[in-house]
């Protein structure tokens, strides 16, 4: 049996070497820009930390039942009680009052049915979650697929030329009207339902991603490393997905993660318009809609929605920022020239009073 210096002196242990060796530097690199980032913008630390949180109590929530569903409780139950179940509603005077304001027992109140509140926000977010990542995942592979298509066999007069002329006329049609009023549009056609919903947003967008990715293969396509990797007889889907498809992820994955947020917020706003999901489903736009009526009377069943839906979508925003100024080396360099500076003044700061 062969001993580990011999196998490490051999072509393929060379090789695998220097790839474990690659991704080490690759790995330390990325390390230390992902520190020095945080450092210099905790905004993007703070968004960093809401999204797991909120990712994590979605998977428990989604995974473990509420507390009033098991026999003795389950000791990993995050949510209270069951978001559909009717409370017992204290009386007061000689009415019965069902809308009861934040106490300890019910921490986000009571709606008008007598629902906790809290429980219905938190079995809310595995559903709106799942609906941004579905949505904006799906249009990525879809809209990323056929952008780079189009944009890397687009000579004019050959079969790729006329393919990319079709997905780009095709996607300039949907990108002519307004994607919240064609989704509206096209979820009042197909009627109310979470999966019509979803369809009717994913329908109007992939196209965005078609655009973003096709602008960003032409940025690349005619760079002198893809000229010379032609030169040099390496194949076209070789070079598509070798040189042009990872030069082009950054920026994808971070309008990726921005756009969780954005889908989020047309599902909710369908939804409040009343041709989203059911009215019996828990969900932040439609706890919205159902209980906007009655802000001034019961703000806590309107604002928790609400404050909900904001930070979810601003943390993923914060992300998405933050994910920019690691990955694209533009905004890295920025970041490095602003934070060298202000070094320099504190260690002169420093000195001076020492």
């Amino acid at each position: 049996m062969d001993s580990p210096k011999v196998r490490a002196t051999t072509p393929i242990g060379r090789l695998a070497m220097a790839t474990i060796l690659r991704g080490l530097r690759r790995l330390r690199s990325t390390s230390f820009n992902l520190v020095k980032v945080l450092r210099a913008n905790p905004l993007t630390l703070i968004g960093f930390v809401v999204v797991l949180f909120i990712s994590v109590t979605a998977f428990l929530v989604a995974v473990v039942p509420p507390v009033s569903q098991t026999l003795l409780g389950h000791p990993m139950s995050i949510a209270p009680y069951d978001p559909n179940a009717l409370l017992p509603c204290p009386v007061i005077g000689n009415s019965t009052v069902c809308a009861q304001p934040p106490s300890a027992e019910h921490l986000f109140g009571t709606d008008r049915s007598g629902r906790d509140v809290f429980s219905r926000v938190l079995v809310a977010l595995p559903l709106d979650l799942a609906i941004g990542f579905a949505v904006a995942g799906f249009s990525l592979l879809l809209g990323g697929g056929l952008g780079l298509v189009a944009g890397f066999w687009d000579r004019p007069w050959t079969i790729g030329g006329i393919v990319s002329l079709t997905i780009m006329r095709v996607t300039d049609v949907f990108l002519a009207f307004p994607s919240l009023v064609l989704a509206l549009a096209i979820a009042a056609t197909l009627g109310r339902g979470t999966v019509p919903c979803v369809l009717a947003i994913l329908l109007t967008w992939w196209p965005y991603y078609v655009r973003l990715t096709r602008g960003e293969v032409l940025a690349v396509k005619h760079q002198p490393y893809i000229v010379a990797a032609r030169s040099a007889g390496v194949s076209e889907g070789r070079i598509l997905f070798r040189h042009v498809f990872r030069n082009i992820l950054e920026p994808l994955v971070v309008y990726f993660t921005m756009d969780v947020g954005t889908v989020l917020v047309v599902f909710s706003t369908i939804s409040f318009i009343g041709i989203g999901v059911p009215p019996e489903v828990p969900e932040w736009g439609n706890m919205v809609s159902a209980y906007g009526d009655y802000l001034l009377l019961f703000p806590w069943m309107v604002i928790f929605p609400g404050l909900a839906i904001f930070v979810t979508v601003l943390a993923f925003s914060l992300l998405g920022d933050g994910l920019r100024d690691i990955l694209d080396p533009r905004s890295r360099r920025a970041l490095t020239q602003a934070v060298v500076p202000a070094t320099s003044i504190a260690m002169s700061s420093s000195r001076a009073e020492a």
